[in-house]
Formats: C-alpha cells, structure tokens, sequence
C-alpha cells in the first residue's frame, strides 16, 4: 500500500560489488593459469624453467607488450570501421573506450562477457539491441577469417606441417563465410526456428541482425577489415617468434606464428574462459614437437600468454570503469 513511496534503489551501490565480483573472477582464471603452467614446469625441470625466465630483459617484455598493443589498436581500429560501416552515430574514442574496456571480460565462457559493448552502444546511442548485435558478429568473424588465413599462409610457407591445422583453419573460415553471408546466415536462423518452433521473438530478432550485416559489405569495409586483423594477429605471432629466440629456440617465423595462431583458435575451441588450458597445453604440445625443451616450452608459453590475453585483460580492467560510468551519461 506504501509500497510507491519507498525509495527506489540506488544502482550504483551494487557498482562496488559487482567490481569485486569481476576481479576476483579474472583472479581466479589467472590462478588457474599459472597452476597450470607451474604443474606443466614440474614435469620437468623448474630450476631450468625459471633460468629461461631470468634471461629476459626488461627492455623485451616491454616490446612483446607493445606488439600485443599494436594488435589491440588494429582491432580497435577495425571496430570503429564497422561501427562507421553500420551507421552508428559514435566517434573513435567513443569506440576505443568500448572495445578496450570489453576486454576485463574475455575471462568469461566463450567470451560472451565482451558483448557488454553492446550494452554502451545501446545506452549511449539509444539503437536497440538488435541493431547494434550485427557488430559483435562481424569482429568475431572478421577475427576468424584473419587468423585463418593467416594461419593457411605460414603452413604454406613453413618447413614442416602442424598435425590438425589445415582443418582448424577451414572451420574457421567456414564459420567466418557463413556469418558474414547475412543471407545464408538468415536461413539457417530460419530453419533453426522451424525444427525448434519456440522462441518466435527471439529468432525474429535474430534474423533481422543477420539481415543487417549486409550493410558491411557496403562502402568497402570487408577489404580494409580483414586487412587490419591481419596485420593485428601478425603482430602477436611474431612476438613469440622474437621471444623464442631470445630463448634460445630458433623457430622460423612462419612456422612460430603457425604455431601460436592453432594454439589460440585451438584454445577458442574448448570454450574456455580465454581459452585458458586449452591454448596452453597446445602452444606447450607444439612447441615440443619442433624439438624445444619443456623449460623453453612453459617458459614462452607462459610469456606469450601473460603479454597477451592477460596483458588484454589488464587493459579492460582499467578502461571498463570510465565506459560503464561514461555510458550512463550517453543514456538518451
């Protein structure tokens, strides 16, 4: 009866909360992650493992760092081309902040934590969630049909053959043609609907999302696309070519960048947080099968990962506060 002249809750104190709840999940995986490397460097020998760790330099952790920036700039720039290409009224740094900051959750299953950007788009742009969830589709697909190809031309170019690669690629670059074909992409959505028969809205919706990527094949967006994944993913392969021979381990860059693209996309498959585990235990099989030692194998396995997706991770940390606040003062 006076239940119309209570306060309403204030949403920003459970802010706080949900901020600890989001640390101590990346925690946890980064927990995980070193268990998991430790339990790999104790299978050998952890006193060599550590030597390969202390021949680094400052100076060379700072530049694996800023390759793996350079590749989440060219992605950011990528994500503001598609932005451009789908007609939201948003500005680079606008874009920037989003797709940094949706980076403090690539340690959620399958990644879907990063689909907050959509969240800020609509809060800050007032389209509605089905207008805005094309994008997340096409830097997803833009990711894979990038390392595909990439992964396809260092197995062309490299010495020795990676067991299960040339599969790998072409399921991702089926997965990446079929998501950016908004036709085909709308029938399948279509067929799903008729086997299923629930969930009407819901697959309305959805289709008119795939409809909707046709609207990147417009103005020449794809080319200059795929064009920045690539370089931005070659940036990180060949960090860890640069870092296994610092190491010691002399790999040839096709074959090094051959290895960590399978590693991520292998890692991608098990639908781990990140890939966590999976891409690990990958990039450690791999890199002992080109004859490394298991000390150089965790060492580099656990430099490329920590100067990477946890490098990644970092950054989100710090750039989702200033989205999710300045997203609530773009609310229309």
């Amino acid at each position: 009866m006076m239940s119309a002249d209570l306060p309403l809750p204030d949403p920003s104190l459970a802010a706080p909360a949900k901020r600890q709840r989001r640390w101590a999940v990346s925690a946890g995986f980064a927990v995980l992650f070193i268990a998991g490397l430790i339990g790999l460097a104790a299978t050998g020998n952890r006193e060599e493992t550590w030597a390969q760790l202390a021949r680094l330099h400052l100076w060379q952790i700072g530049l694996l760092l800023l390759l793996s920036l350079g590749n989440y700039v060219a992605r950011g720039l990528r994500w503001h081309l598609f932005t451009r290409g789908l007609g939201l009224p948003t500005t680079l740094p606008q874009d920037l902040r989003h797709f940094f900051g949706g980076f403090a959750m690539s340690v959620t299953p399958g990644r879907v934590g990063e689909l907050v950007r959509m969240r800020w788009l609509c809060r800050e742009t007032g389209w509605l969630v089905e207008r805005v969830a094309p994008l997340a589709l096409m830097d997803r697909a833009a990711d894979l049909a990038a390392m595909a190809l990439l992964l396809c031309t260092c197995l062309t170019l490299a010495t020795t053959a990676i067991k299960g690669a040339v599969p790998l690629a072409i399921l991702a670059l089926c997965t990446a043609m079929i998501v950016t074909r908004p036709r085909l992409l709308a029938t399948l959505v279509t067929q799903t609907y008729r086997l299923t028969g629930r969930l009407p809205r819901t697959f309305a919706r959805a289709r008119r999302a795939a409809l909707s990527l046709e609207t990147f094949g417009r103005g020449g967006v794809l080319f200059p696309a795929v064009m920045l994944g690539l370089a931005g993913w070659a940036f990180e392969g060949y960090a860890l070519h640069l870092l296994l021979g610092w190491l010691g381990a002399h790999i040839d860059l096709a074959k090094a960048m051959a290895i960590f693209l399978f590693a991520t996309l292998a890692g991608g498959l098990t639908g781990a947080p990140g890939g966590v585990g999976g891409a690990e235990v990958a990039m450690v099989t791999l890199l002992s099968m080109e004859g490394t030692g298991l000390d150089v194998a965790v060492a580099a396995t656990a430099i490329i990962r920590i100067t990477t997706l946890w490098f990644a991770v970092g950054i989100g940390m710090f750039a989702f506060p200033f989205a999710e606040r300045l997203s609530f003062k773009g609310v229309k």
